[in-house]
């Protein structure tokens, strides 16, 4: 595959323009994923309006969504990214590991909604009975399951940009998690 390169600032449309200068505002830099997006006119506005819009969870709760998607979908600019969104949530570097295998034995609450978010990614949205009865038994909403099938969407979208596209990474490199676990 050829080198996909990621647009500066200069190289991308006024919309885009706009989107780099509160980016830069916020953040301090424009992620790469998020430049990568820029060389459509639509796509950056676009996932940025569905990344960022209301849902009934809570920020830690979707690094947990995030991360498990992630993993399963062999993304390692995400779990760069999300690793470090983790931490500045709370997550300790164990529980993040423990979050992207799937799995959260810390609180029962998000280890249900690690393996909901692993199940779903793993079984391309057929998610199995017993794993929605688990997250529902665990005091989840019917709004928190639609929420989080949501969030695998996105998440997906991203994932399977920069696995397309290979843009570098520009975050600490999360290392794969059998290389950490081993």
């Amino acid at each position: 595959m050829s080198t996909f390169n990621v647009p500066t600032k200069d190289q991308v449309n006024d919309t885009n323009k706009a989107i780099f200068e509160k980016l830069e505002g916020a953040l301090g830099f424009v992620p790469n994923l998020y430049a990568t997006y820029a060389h459509s006119t639509n796509a950056l506005a676009n996932y940025l309006t569905f990344a960022n819009a209301p849902t009934s969870l809570k920020a830690k709760e979707k690094e947990v969504v995030n991360l498990a998607v992630s993993e399963v979908n062999a993304c390692n600019y995400c779990l760069s990214a999300h690793t470090a969104i983790g931490k500045m949530n709370g997550f300790t570097d164990e529980q993040i590991l423990e979050v992207r295998a799937g799995n959260a034995s810390f609180d029962s609450k998000l280890d249900a909604l690690a393996k909901l978010a692993k199940n779903i990614t793993e079984n391309r949205g057929r998610a199995e009975a017993t794993v929605v009865e688990n997250f529902l038994n665990e005091g989840w909403s019917n709004e928190n399951l639609i929420d989080a099938i949501v969030l695998v969407g996105e998440k997906t979208i991203s994932n399977y940009i920069h696995n397309t596209t290979q843009v570098p990474i520009d975050f600490p490199v999360a290392q794969p998690l059998n290389a950490v676990t081993a």
